[in-house]
């Protein structure tokens, strides 16, 4: 039997990602490069069985210069987004931040020190993420964005 919770929460975060990337696009990036109080970016991975590009949108709660942390809670779900399944199979990604030109940049999952060093920061930023932890028995992964080559 298919886990219908599972198959709504991503029916919901397609529709949410779909319709956020069509504002940003019809608005030219005038509407829609902040969610929360934090600024977006679009991230795109591709992937890992078909091979194809996919691009979500995100929120960064953390900006340090031209790196940005995000965040693979996908709501405190008990299984991890599948942008994160794909970037962890190929670490090569693009990223758009505030609707601007797309970057070539490495993504690499923060080693658990480091994520307990930045979990505070992140929950400063929104703390509707330490609600998303408690939801779920998973450790939600933390990710570094930066400049390919680095």
């Amino acid at each position: 039997m298919p886990d219908t919770r599972r198959i709504a929460t991503d029916l919901r975060l397609k529709t949410v990602t779909g319709l956020h990337r069509t504002l940003l696009d019809v608005t030219g990036g005038r509407l829609g490069t902040r969610f929360k109080n934090m600024p977006t970016l679009t991230l795109t991975t591709v992937g890992r069985r078909s091979g194809r590009p996919h691009t979500v949108v995100l929120t960064v709660p953390i900006v340090d210069g031209d790196r940005y942390l995000v965040v693979a809670s996908r709501g405190g779900d008990a299984v991890s987004p599948a942008w994160y399944h794909n970037l962890c199979a190929e670490p090569r990604v693009e990223v758009s931040f505030r609707h601007g030109a797309a970057r070539p940049m490495t993504a690499r999952v923060l080693t658990p020190a480091e994520r307990e060093a930045r979990w505070p920061l992140v929950v400063r930023a929104y703390p509707g993420y330490a609600d998303y932890q408690k939801r779920t028995a998973r450790r939600i992964p933390l990710i570094e964005l930066s400049p390919r080559g680095e």
